[in-house]
């Protein structure tokens, strides 16, 4: 039986005026050549295919998803604010309702920028992710959302906004950390203490080829999501686990990706990755689009295709089955887990060294997370850059309970202003933001 067809909105993006270097791998072209494919191919031509113009996110919108030092104006340029704008606009389109999905093709990326953001890393100054679930959140009333991240390189920024939010599903697919930037992602970075099991990571052998990703899709990430139920399920959908990569080294191919989103049925992807401009990009996001809308991509292929050259190995299928397993064994005793972890402790800590290599910024930061049975908890960042910029934020979680909100009201009243730079209050579910 065939797909039904799907209405499906287009949000293209390039950012003409913004790129790393004019070599840089994360440059305009990397969209100008889906644009092209798009036109070649007459997918606009499709009734049930539209395309719309990004919106522009404001300054408050990025200021509910991070802690900016020391502003997110000091941060962002216009195509930042465009790009997570196309993300929003593309939200829009699917919640009320003129589109069934929406696939915002839209640069700078935004995956690797954390909760705190000194500066930018992996190519990313704000998480354009984040701020779209936060803008859904705050306009929608949608609580329980689900980001399935399918870029080769681990998205610890956007696991580090949500780590602790037992109503955001963070799944990330990635090749093994050890063998690739951020060097993070693996099975037991597992969510907070109050949202264990909201935080999955599936990393993958280098050389993973279709047959891999679609194994861990059928066999952790669709049970995980029915078990989760989200109202909305995102696809941050980086390209760059194509064979062709220039800065990775998985066997991804179009078809693989077409297939995997035509089994995720995203209500949202959002653009991350991929640095193979000419052999991938063009194929493979062809292929995304037209599994969103329920077309026929058996046609997508790109020209030096060869399933044998990139096939992966039995033992590469060996390592994959054993890391489902143990994924699997963990999801099924996380309820069992907070004992253990917590104890008798009323706040969790975490410290975090953090490297920003885009802007070559270190932080070192401490996050305390209150325990609690009633919400995600009352968090607070203690944070200092080699800039000189030292914070304080104090962040109330959506659905916060009172006793957390008490204590967060508190602790930003008590705390000694002249100790740090700025002391940030970030109160998601009232949608407040306040610098002192």
């Amino acid at each position: 039986m065939p797909p039904k067809e799907k209405k499906t909105g287009l949000i293209f993006f390039p950012a003409f005026d913004w790129a790393i270097s004019e070599t840089h791998p994360e440059r305009e072209e990397r969209l100008l050549y889906t644009q092209d494919q798009v036109l070649e191919e007459g997918l606009l031509d499709f009734a049930n295919i539209k395309e719309f113009k990004p919106g522009i996110a404001t300054y408050a919108d990025i200021n509910r998803a991070h802690i900016c030092v020391p502003d997110a104006q000091s941060l962002t340029t216009p195509s930042h604010l465009i790009s997570a704008g196309g993300a929003i606009t593309a939200a829009k389109k699917v919640l009320t309702g003129v589109v069934d999905n929406a696939f915002a093709l839209v640069r700078p990326p935004g995956h690797h920028a954390m909760l705190v953001a000194h500066g930018a890393r992996g190519f990313c100054n704000i998480n354009i992710e984040a701020v779209m679930v936060e803008y859904i959140r705050h306009t929608y009333g949608i609580k329980r959302i689900a980001i399935v991240d399918t870029d080769c390189h681990h998205g610890d920024g956007t696991q580090d906004i949500y780590w602790n939010d037992p109503d955001v599903l963070c799944i990330s697919l990635h090749q093994d950390g050890r063998t690739l930037y951020p060097g993070t992602g693996f099975i037991d970075d597992f969510g907070g203490p109050n949202a264990l099991g909201a935080t999955i990571n599936i990393p993958l052998p280098p050389h993973t080829s279709d047959e891999g990703f679609l194994y861990v899709l059928d066999r952790v990430v669709l049970p995980i999501l029915d078990e989760f139920k989200p109202e909305i399920i995102i696809n941050s959908a980086g390209q760059d686990n194509h064979y062709s990569d220039p800065i990775t080294d998985m066997r991804f191919s179009a078809q693989g990706y077409a297939l995997l989103n035509e089994k995720l049925a995203p209500h949202i992807a959002v653009l991350e990755g991929g640095y193979s401009i000419e052999k991938a990009l063009p194929y493979v996001n062809v292929g995304i689009i037209l599994a969103m809308a329920g077309l026929d991509y058996s046609h997508v292929r790109e020209p030096d295709y060869d399933f044998e050259q990139i096939r992966q190995s039995a033992d590469i299928t060996r390592i994959i089955e054993n890391e489902v397993q143990n994924i699997l064994s963990l999801w099924k005793r996380r309820g069992k887990l907070k004992a253990q972890i917590t104890g008798a402790s009323s706040y969790i800590r975490r410290e975090k060294n953090i490297y920003y290599d885009t802007d070559n910024i270190t932080e070192k930061q401490t996050e305390s997370v209150r325990v609690c049975n009633d919400c995600g908890g009352l968090v607070m960042i203690d944070s200092a850059a080699d800039t000189g910029k030292k914070i304080f934020a104090v962040i109330l979680p959506n659905q916060c309970c009172p006793q957390c909100r008490k204590d967060g009201e508190t602790f930003f009243g008590r705390v000694n202003s002249s100790l740090y730079n700025h002391v940030y209050f970030q109160d998601r579910e009232k949608d407040i933001f306040i610098v002192k």
